[in-house]
């Protein structure tokens, strides 16, 4: 799910298409100010409710894009009443709203094709595959988390945990010892296969379109990602009982995909490989490759109609995806971009200094910070803070964000859904009883 920008002209850094050499540019710091430590304990408590959303049962959009607003409200009404330079408020929130829409769009485009497959029965046919073979739960555990795995890199791991958490629970509704560990095993492949595509999670989507890599530089993460999973994986399965779930495909009618499904998974494809080669060759954003794709899409669902007589309705997609999801990252980017302009990202950046803890481990803590905060704005953060770090330490704090956020349910965005998939059976408490073995596979990642 997921993507960045980070064209800062105000920014204290500017990033070259490269990722190369930065200008900084001097911000007023106003972190010792009352608006620079309210606006620490307003984000400390819009987290806390983001992170207790299972508790309150309130939508973590909700506290993320209230923080976000209210924060650069509070700085502007600061700047006003003390006669400083309103432009600098102003350039600030409009990069920041630039940084945002590429996020945006990206995600909003590769939610309505999924949506899109969804509604043509791409998903259910999928599922049908699965659930219909006779498999034991410890072959269904292993299928489902390669299946995430190298889906993620593609549809993104918040969309790949929640279309196989349910099958997960379409398989069983109620065996606890195969639906935890089969949950973690989704978020874990979700979230590790992600780390190593530019789209296929937020975090590295942020550092690809920072110009912290080119496309192919992120594939060498593959191998850290994957056997990093599969460790985890293997110590998950030992707990998974391996016997015949208990399912009658007599009862059950085989699903059928509409006319024209495979055109549209097609055209999904296709419009992944536009986004790249906007962002690679036509120095565009990756988003406008997606919105050309979303054209296509949508002469494609005109066509049907005419030709075919097949309704399908592409705005029908549009009204079923996550918008909260879409909220979220608004409120949660603009709450760090709040507090990096404020002044607090860059004495935060102090513990890359060599002198300190240095870039490596300052990039594996992103990892345990990750699981306790979410990755998306602790990686936000590095991003805007831009220590001075060579290529491959970029990379490595890639790796730590994207899988440092299975750690803890809620920590990643694919933890968060498959929770809202699987209410009181995967909970942060179920999940922290095997919180070692996702440990053990992170040691792994960052050995490889």
């Amino acid at each position: 799910m997921f993507k960045l920008l980070i064209v800062s002209l105000l920014s204290i850094f500017a990033f070259a298409s490269g990722g190369g050499e930065s200008t900084p540019v001097v911000n007023p710091d106003i972190t010792m100010t009352w608006v620079g430590i309210l606006s620490v304990i307003i984000f400390v408590i819009g987290y806390y409710f983001i992170a207790m959303e299972d508790k309150y049962h309130i939508d973590k959009a909700k506290p993320a894009l209230l923080t976000g607003t209210f924060l650069f409200m509070l700085i502007a009404a600061y700047y006003a009443i003390n006669g400083m330079d309103m432009d600098l408020v102003h350039t600030q929130a409009q990069h920041l709203i630039l940084e945002i829409a590429e996020i945006f769009f990206f995600l909003f485009v590769a939610m309505t094709y999924i949506e899109s497959m969804i509604h043509m029965g791409v998903f259910d046919k999928l599922k049908y595959n699965l659930v219909s073979k006779g498999y034991t739960y410890k072959k269904l555990f292993w299928v489902t988390g390669i299946l995430a795995f190298f889906i993620s890199p593609i549809a993104d791991n918040l969309t790949t945990a929640l279309i196989l958490s349910t099958v997960l629970i379409t398989i069983e509704k109620t065996r606890k010892d195969f639906l935890v560990p089969g949950a973690i095993n989704i978020v874990v492949a979700a979230n590790a296969g992600g780390a190593w595509s530019p789209f296929g999670d937020i975090t590295t989507l942020m550092a690809w379109t920072a110009g912290k890599g080119h496309f192919a530089d992120f594939l060498y993460l593959f191998p850290a990602s994957i056997l990093g999973y599969l460790a985890t994986a293997y110590l998950l399965s030992k707990f998974v009982p391996n016997e015949v779930p208990d399912f009658d495909v007599a009862k059950e009618t085989k699903p059928v995909m509409m006319k024209g499904a495979n055109v549209v998974i097609g055209l999904g494809v296709f419009t992944i490989f536009c986004a790249v080669m906007s962002h690679q060759i036509l120095h565009l954003p990756a988003m406008w490759g997606m919105m050309f794709g979303l054209s296509l899409l949508k002469l494609y669902a005109y066509r049907l109609k005419k030709v075919h007589n097949t309704e399908f309705d592409v705005f029908g997609a549009m009204a079923k995806i996550e918008n909260n999801t879409l909220l979220f990252f608004f409120g949660i980017l603009a709450a760090v971009g709040a507090l990096y302009f404020i002044g607090w990202l860059a004495v935060a950046a102090v513990v890359y200094d060599p002198s300190v803890l240095g870039p490596t481990w300052s990039n594996i803590g992103v990892g345990f910070l990750s699981a306790v905060v979410d990755n998306v704005p602790v990686m936000s953060a590095v991003l805007k803070a831009n220590p001075d770090m060579v290529h491959a330490q970029w990379m490595l704090v890639t790796l730590t964000a994207g899988v440092g956020g299975s750690m803890i349910a809620f920590g990643s965005a694919a933890g968060v859904g498959v929770m809202g998939k699987l209410p009181g059976i995967y909970t942060f408490r179920a999940h922290m009883q095997y919180s070692w073995t996702i440990l053990l596979g992170y040691i792994i990642s960052i050995a490889v």
